[in-house]
């Protein structure tokens, strides 16, 4: 790492922290030739391959801007959609690749979208699956009541406070709509 101030290319790390949850390193640096001392930060960067091959980094406020216009009218506010968008960051870094496809990123928002909202998941999808036709819509209603008939998992079952059936609410909830 160069020196900013005398541009010496040599440097030494005097303390690093991690920061932005992990995301990044600070490192506090000194240079051996001015004495004087600096900060850099180092963060990976996770790329997005697009269908037309270009590539660009990751932004949170792309998934944020996608889902939210397919949430226009819904109640979701823009704690739901920034939760949704690091979740969304987090799954793909997950993956431990260093580029991604767009394609992918698209995958990796349907799941928690649908969890959010399902009509804001079915205009989504519609859009990134290129629907073209009542039937694409009628089969992903579908499997979205036929996941909802099987019920919630079985964490979700008992949360909250037991209903007159000794279920918990979120039980009650999942049960009553159709």
């Amino acid at each position: 790492m160069r020196c900013p101030f005398c541009r010496n290319p040599d440097s030494r790390v005097i303390d690093s922290r991690e920061v932005e949850d992990g995301q990044a390193i600070r490192r506090r640096r000194s240079c051996p030739e001015c004495s004087r001392r600096f900060t850099t930060v180092e963060e990976s960067v996770l790329a997005v391959v697009k269908r037309s091959g270009v590539t660009e980094p990751f932004s949170r406020a792309k998934v944020v801007l996608g889902v939210r216009r397919a949430c226009q009218g819904r109640p979701v506010n823009e704690d739901d959609l920034a939760l949704l968008a690091q979740q969304v960051e987090e799954n793909v870094r997950a993956t431990g690749c260093a580029e991604i496809s767009s394609q992918d990123v698209g995958v990796a928002i349907l799941g928690p979208l649908r969890d959010l909202d399902e009509v804001a998941y079915l205009r989504f999808a519609s859009v990134y699956r290129s629907f073209e036709s009542f039937d694409d819509f009628e089969h992903e209603i579908g499997k979205v009541r036929s996941d909802r008939l099987a019920g919630p998992p079985p964490a979700e079952r008992t949360a909250g406070p037991p209903g007159p059936d000794g279920v918990g609410l979120v039980g009650e909830l999942h049960a009553t709509v159709n």
